[in-house]
């Protein structure tokens, strides 16, 4: 996205109405956080050897690397307030080719980096072709590709009012739904979640992912619709900021607004437990608050104090966020791919450059931050060659 975005201020009318041009650098520079941390997180040198917090809580729980995809949401929310504006100008039929073409195309790339790279060795060492059966169908580009599709329908069509009404419904219900029709007396545990059993009920097991040791997707269809209300939490905090300024009432008003949404998840953390796999209500009122309250130190040293030297760095990443997120996920797949002696590439490359002198945990996260810093090498180059990827 532009790092120049059209300032707006209200009309009698209550209408949005431009006025002058102004950079929210802010909201570019937590979109290129979220991508540099995802890259970390997703490629450590060793999956074996990682410190706690670049995990994911095992169930129930919380570390930073579960604020990475919620956060990924609150961004696409906050590119929404800005996009949104030019379909107001424009009829129905643009306004769905757009928002479906787009939904549609980000879920194609998902299914795509699902199936990447296509082949993988057997047990003799050959290489064959994947059984395109057993594909993943869903995943972070198709929980963003929801989510970005309804959210843009809830926002165009029931507006502001509306889409706060849908938050607050939406997480209510899917609360209700997980008590009563999840296993009791623990309706929220990996083997009995209504999540789970809705998705069995739509795709077979072979196609769910596999990683929990029982078939069971994260990113899967009934848990998208909580995550919904992370992207409408970014659009109303992207609108905010548009309508207030960048300055110290906005800022103070963001982090009261972090501190409420913080406090209630905690409470309902009692009740219905902040756990991102089944991404339950609580935990999405609670990423959504620490989020805010990222946005509003951000604001606070970039827009308020003016410390914008080191920003450019995030930049870089916010400014191709999705090519460079896939662009992640291919590399790394191939390098898995190529042999070296009885290792892979990337085998060759961690044991050689990194384990050679540094302790397993140590060495791991040197990697996932070197292959951080290529990718954004790449889109260094990207950004003074002007080259900007979209969907």
């Amino acid at each position: 996205m532009n790092k120049l975005f059209t300032a707006q201020a209200i009309s009698p009318d209550g209408l949005l109405k431009e006025t002058t041009r102004q950079r929210y650098l802010s909201l570019d520079v937590l979109r290129g956080m979220t991508i540099a941390l995802m890259i970390v997180v997703n490629t450590p040198g060793s999956w074996q050897t990682i410190y706690a917090p670049f995990r994911h809580a095992a169930w129930h729980g919380f570390t930073i690397t579960d604020l990475v995809f919620p956060t990924f949401l609150f961004v696409v929310g906050n590119a929404m307030s800005f996009s949104m504006r030019k379909f107001d100008a424009q009829g129905e039929g643009a306004f769905l080719k757009k928002v479906l073409t787009r939904t549609a195309l980000i879920f194609l790339i998902g299914l795509f980096l699902n199936a990447f790279p296509f082949v993988s060795y057997t047990d003799s060492g050959e290489l064959a072709l994947m059984d395109f059966s057993s594909l993943r169908i869903m995943g972070v580009l198709q929980r963003i590709a929801l989510c970005y599709g309804i959210a843009a329908l809830v926002i165009h069509y029931l507006k502001v009012k509306g889409a706060i009404v849908f938050s607050a419904v939406a997480l209510l219900s899917y609360w209700a739904m997980l008590y009563y029709f999840g296993d009791q007396p623990d309706p929220y545990s990996l083997e009995g979640n209504a999540a789970l059993k809705f998705d069995l009920l739509l795709l077979p097991a072979e196609n769910l992912y596999g990683g929990y040791g029982i078939p069971f997707d994260p990113e899967g269809l009934l848990s998208t619709l909580p995550a919904i209300v992370n992207v409408i939490g970014g659009f109303l905090a992207g609108l905010y900021i548009q309508r207030n300024g960048n300055n110290r009432g906005t800022v103070f008003k963001l982090a009261l607004a972090a501190a409420a949404c913080i406090v209630v998840a905690l409470v309902w953390d009692v009740y219905f437990p902040i756990n991102k796999p089944i991404w339950t209500s609580s935990y999405v009122v609670y990423t959504i608050g620490l989020d805010l309250l990222v946005l509003a130190v951000l604001m606070l040293v970039i827009e308020v104090a003016g410390y914008k030297g080191w920003t450019y760095f995030f930049e870089v990443f916010g400014r191709n966020p999705l090519f460079i997120y896939a662009l992640s996920g291919i590399i790394i797949e191939l390098l898995g791919l190529i042999p070296v002696g009885d290792t892979s590439l990337r085998g060759w490359l961690y044991d050689n450059l990194y384990l050679s002198w540094l302790a397993g945990n140590n060495a791991s996260l040197l990697f996932a931050i070197s292959y951080m810093l290529l990718l954004w090498l790449i889109g260094y180059w990207m950004d003074k060659k002007r080259v900007y990827i979209k969907v």
